[in-house]
């Protein structure tokens, strides 16, 4: 099923990330020519978000720099429902220990979503940030996390999926992630061999802490991390054993 995009909210949400790049107070018309947006437009929605108080003008002369508002919400939210301190350390300590990137993810409709990452050192790694979404059929990550529904949930999950085909090795049918899900069962870990991204290679286990259903994961190259599955998945355990 395609995900529907709302262009203002999107657009809202591109404004943050591009100051957050360049770091410094921007006109109107810079934002526009910069993002490639019609000027009325961009005029409209900087000026919206000035009037709700999340752009303010630093220098006074109509250049916009985003306010404290949004790091005093960003910061409100995760006091509510924040994510136990000890899985940063567990991602560290596995990313330390395999040298990979390592995330942890959490449902996000047909989609396994980052939540937490720590990227590998290595110059050749997978590149990955926080928000980052993969299928949650055709990634370890996300199939750690379907191991967690009962299969009733994960029937009705299987009719919103849109089984495109982005390698050869991408699974195409409720049958084969069911199989998927049975041989990591027996197996103690849930692989992937460039399913989604290609030349990437993951190890996943389910992490239920907290009454959540989250997912943590360990990926890198191919030429790296294929034959290294088994040592990988050890030391997942072996960490998670620690903590669940």
């Amino acid at each position: 099923m395609a995900i529907m995009i709302v262009r203002q909210a999107a657009n809202t949400l591109q404004i943050l990330e591009y100051f957050a790049e360049r770091r410094r107070p921007a006109s109107a018309a810079e934002v526009a020519d910069d993002l490639g947006w019609p000027r009325s437009s961009t005029f409209k929605l900087l000026g919206t978000l000035a009037t709700l108080g999340y752009l303010y003008e630093p220098q006074g002369r109509g250049a916009y720099y985003p306010s404290l508002r949004w790091l005093e919400l960003a910061e409100q939210v995760a006091q509510a429902d924040p994510l136990p301190p000890e899985i940063q350390r567990l991602v560290q300590a596995v990313s330390a220990e395999t040298g990979e990137t390592t995330a942890i993810s959490a449902p996000a409709g047909t989609s396994a979503m980052f939540v937490v990452v720590k990227e590998s050192r290595h110059a050749v790694r997978y590149f990955a940030q926080v928000g980052d979404r993969v299928p949650i059929h055709a990634s370890s990550a996300g199939r750690a996390l379907l191991a967690q529904m009962p299969a009733e949930e994960r029937q009705a999950l299987y009719r919103k999926i849109d089984f495109s085909s982005y390698s050869a090795t991408t699974p195409m049918s409720p049958e084969r992630i069911e199989a998927d899900l049975a041989e990591a069962a027996a197996r103690g870990w849930h692989q992937s061999n460039a399913e989604y991204t290609p030349d990437l290679a993951g190890v996943a286990l389910p992490l239920p802490v907290g009454g959540r259903r989250l997912s943590i994961v360990v990926v890198g190259p191919v030429s790296r991390c294929l034959e290294r599955r088994p040592e990988i998945a050890a030391v997942l355990g072996n960490h998670v054993n620690k903590l669940v």
